[in-house]
């Protein structure tokens, strides 16, 4: 029993020595403990949501530490409700309860979603539960307006591929287009397309993505067509090509903040306006969705095709060769699980004496779900401090919060130390019942 104190004791310091040296960065050469094994969307460790959508297999400890992607699905999206779209604080991985997974405050008005972003917080984020490995997406919408509001549509895979529309809101008049092979930053990948009005006309944008080229539509007319052919890259004898499986991404987010690096404010047009009319009027900036489509292609040629319900990664190499489709679950039972043990769940109160603890593992939004667009860096500062409202009533689910290394956070640093404390609660619960018995 003796022994069993000191280990109890010893994991109670390890805790408290643990959340002391704070969040966990990850990258491809810096991968994720056993013990918070998943690398998000923002890079950092964790676990449960950490682990589902946006989860990086080449920064996680493993290739399977992040839960297998739930497969294509064609379907059209409307919004007179929000029925079909989850928190990020609830969503455990079941594409078939929702179809969307949100962070912030996404309303339903007049029919319509609206993307919010209230005074001190980083706007709200929307990401397809099924990802799209190939395939056509369009969505009528209408932009956000003002200086250094970004409104955007676009594809994200977990390994940084990404193909982009994006508005600035002080220029009402061009839609942005881009592309990024595995967040590598190339300046010469954008384009822009003229467009009437973004914010006050609901218009047509489509993305078409092939294994062979990737087509850039607003209103039915082509505006810019980026073929794989054309990618190729000498220095590494690879093509910078997005091909790997995706989630759609609406996003309204703040690149206007004084935290951000300098050539991010330019691009996004200067900072943001708090007093805009906008904000005194409803009490946030926002964008407005009619409809969202998606429609799936068939796997590329040569696909590895073991089953029909998620993608998983099989190599490093993060390419489409390395994607393979499955038949493996996608669900978590609770947020201490993950891709190696999807069935961890919280301690029984009739074990520990007492409910479950009380467990946040979700990454903190970085930017609204901005990728790794080298003209916006993750250099923006964010806390974690959820609020509710309505029409005229701003708020959405992320604070601005204090500084990081580089400039800022991803306001995953509470969020973090309540993983570990979720996880390693587990471990003292299991040893005070030892010691009790």
């Amino acid at each position: 029993m003796g022994r069993l104190l000191s280990y109890a004791l010893a994991v109670a310091l390890s805790v408290q020595a643990i959340l002391a040296a704070g969040p966990v960065q990850c990258s491809p050469g810096k991968k994720c403990a056993k013990d918070t094994p998943c690398c998000s969307q923002y890079g950092e460790c964790g676990l449960g949501a950490y682990c589902l959508g946006g989860c990086d297999p080449l920064s996680s400890n493993s290739l399977d530490s992040c839960v297998p992607a739930p497969k294509c699905e064609s379907k059209t999206y409307k919004f007179d409700n929000l029925d079909g779209i989850e928190p990020n604080t609830k969503y455990l991985g079941d594409a078939g309860k929702s179809d969307w997974v949100s962070s912030g405050q996404p309303l339903s008005y007049n029919g319509n979603l609206l993307l919010t972003m209230a005074p001190k917080t980083v706007g709200t984020l929307l990401a397809s539960n099924h990802y799209v490995w190939y395939g056509k997406t369009t969505a009528r919408l209408k932009t956000s307006r003002g200086k250094g509001v970004v409104t955007a549509f676009i594809f994200l895979s977990d390994v940084k591929d990404e193909i982009d529309f994006e508005f600035i809101g002080a220029d009402l008049e061009t839609a942005q287009t881009n592309y990024y092979f595995q967040g590598v930053t190339d300046y010469s990948n954008g384009g822009n397309a003229s467009v009437d009005d973004t914010f006050g006309t609901f218009h047509t944008y489509e993305i078409d993505w092939t294994p062979d080229a990737i087509t850039w539509s607003v209103d039915g007319e082509v505006k810019r067509v980026k073929k794989k052919s054309e990618t190729f890259n000498k220095t590494d004898n690879q093509y910078h090509y997005p091909q790997t499986p995706s989630r759609v991404q609406l996003s309204l987010w703040p690149a206007g903040l004084p935290t951000n690096g300098e050539g991010t404010v330019t691009w996004a047009g200067g900072l943001v306006d708090w007093d805009h009319q906008d904000v005194k009027t409803n009490g946030y900036y926002y964008a407005t969705f009619d409809e969202v489509s998606i429609q799936c292609y068939d796997p590329p040629p040569g696909a590895s095709i073991k089953g029909s319900k998620s993608y998983i990664y099989t190599g490093s190499a993060g390419t489409s060769d390395t994607v393979q489709i499955t038949d493996k679950d996608t669900i978590l039972k609770s947020f201490l699980g993950s891709g190696t043990d999807l069935d961890a769940d919280y301690p029984s109160a009739s074990v520990s004496g007492s409910s479950k603890p009380t467990v946040n593992v979700i990454p903190g939004v970085k930017g609204g779900g901005a990728g790794t667009n080298g003209q916006r860096p993750a250099e923006s500062s964010r806390g974690s401090s959820p609020t509710s409202g309505g029409p005229g009533a701003g708020s959405t689910g992320f604070s601005q919060g204090g500084g990081g290394s580089q400039g800022g956070s991803n306001g995953a640093s509470s969020q973090n130390e309540q993983v570990l404390k979720g996880s390693l609660f587990a471990v003292l619960v299991a040893v005070v019942v030892l010691v009790t018995m």
